[in-house]
């Protein structure tokens, strides 16, 4: 499947890098006349020391011991020679330095010297700084990382309280290069938990007082007591970090007073007209259409619906053409009517009362209505030709609220 565009690029991409990362095995030369190779600063003629396991010089410094003072054990290479020798002495104040120097040792090479310290004493803090030999010791940045990360894990496997400081800068070397390096020791040392502490900027490249002849190491004159301060200040501060500022609590903002607006109307007001209970309103889409007031009736409303059957046995019992029962009473009878009561089921009932049946009755036989105060009609009776009072039917009166 062939490869898009961007694929293409990328690995472009990949191997620019590989090949800005590279760091040559021969001697560095400035690519351009910007960069000098030798400095301008004074320094001592050195002093031989014995040589150990790794076949190079090296010497360990350690200071008398002090219940007052912490005690700070910094690993290097050449760039401590100065101080060992003691041609730049190292700030006073309440910290002792012990010093183990290890000249042209690389990462690997400091390890094994480290490894084998004979340190008395567990030291407050240690302090390793960056190996600027694996510029030319190793073929490529990934290699001199991870040297470095070696290098890291056999301090920390041996003492607590490990920190890592910049290396010197070169003249004798690209400033890319170094940047370089500086940006792997970085990552390695942050990938392990252990702080680092820049240098570079303290040191800008166009004053080249600060470095001796060789353009390598820092003049003892000018360059060297720079380094020692800043060693003793990185100690100070790992040793005494920062406390953070209590932050100030809020500020309660006083209660806000709740304005209500008070409204003014000049002018006049149309007050709308009550709505009378008695009206009909008509509204469609929002607006009033009609009014129309509700009419008395003048027919007395009745509380109760008869069916036909039972308005029919009414009628023949008082005829409607008759005077109305407010001015003729029904006469009474002495006689109470005898009604049979029989059982009957659940559904026989249902189908009595919606399918009510009533005997035919002569007609010579007057019946009488037994009416309650609700106008329901009780028991229906027919008073027989001679004279009994016989039941009829119960009339199945369903009261029907208006």
């Amino acid at each position: 499947m062939p490869r898009g565009k961007s694929f293409r690029r990328s690995e472009a991409a990949k191997k620019r890098l590989a090949e800005w990362r590279k760091v040559d095995v021969e001697p560095q030369q400035p690519p351009n006349a910007s960069v000098s190779q030798s400095g301008t600063g004074k320094h001592h003629a050195v002093n031989q020391w014995s040589k150990s396991l790794t076949g190079r010089q090296h010497k360990l410094v350690l200071p008398c011991e002090s219940p007052d003072k912490k005690f700070v054990l910094v690993v290097c290479d050449s760039h401590l020679r100065a101080i060992v020798d003691g041609f730049v002495p190292m700030p006073e104040g309440s910290l002792s330095f012990g010093l183990m120097c290890t000249p042209g040792a690389c990462a690997m090479e400091l390890r094994t010297e480290l490894l084998h310290a004979a340190v008395p004493r567990t030291p407050d803090a240690v302090l390793v700084i960056a190996p600027s030999n694996n510029l030319t010791s190793s073929r490529t940045i990934d290699e001199a990382g991870a040297d470095f990360a070696k290098l890291l894990l056999s301090a920390c496997s041996r003492w607590p309280n490990v920190c890592v400081t910049d290396f010197a800068p070169r003249l004798t070397v690209e400033v890319n290069q170094q940047q370089l390096l500086r940006e792997e020791f970085r990552r390695v040392a942050a990938r392990m938990g252990v702080r680092y502490f820049p240098f570079a900027e303290h040191f800008p490249m166009d004053w080249l007082k600060l470095w001796s002849k060789d353009g390598v190491h820092l003049s003892d004159s000018d360059g060297m007591p720079i380094f020692a301060g800043l060693l003793w200040s990185v100690a100070y501060e790992f040793l005494h970090p920062p406390t953070p500022k209590p932050q100030p609590a809020p500020r309660a903002s006083p209660p806000r007073r709740q304005v209500v607006p008070k409204v003014v109307v000049k002018g006049e007001v149309t007050v709308p007209r009550p709505s009378n209970p008695f009206e009909w309103t008509v509204v469609n889409k929002g607006r009033k259409i009609d009014a129309t007031p509700l009419l008395e009736s003048f027919i007395q409303p009745n509380p109760v619906w008869f069916s036909s059957s039972v308005l029919a046995a009414m009628d023949a019992a008082v005829p409607s053409h008759l005077p109305s029962p407010d001015s003729t009473a029904v006469p009474r009878s002495s006689k109470r009517p005898k009604v049979e009561h029989r059982r009957t089921s659940a559904r026989q009932k249902v189908s009595a009362r919606a399918l009510p049946v009533v005997k035919p009755v002569p007609p010579p036989a007057t019946a009488h209505l037994k009416v309650d105060a609700r106008g329901e009609v009780a028991t229906t009776t027919v008073a027989a030709p001679g004279g009994d009072l016989q039941p009829v039917v119960d009339l199945g009166v369903q009261h029907i609220p208006c």
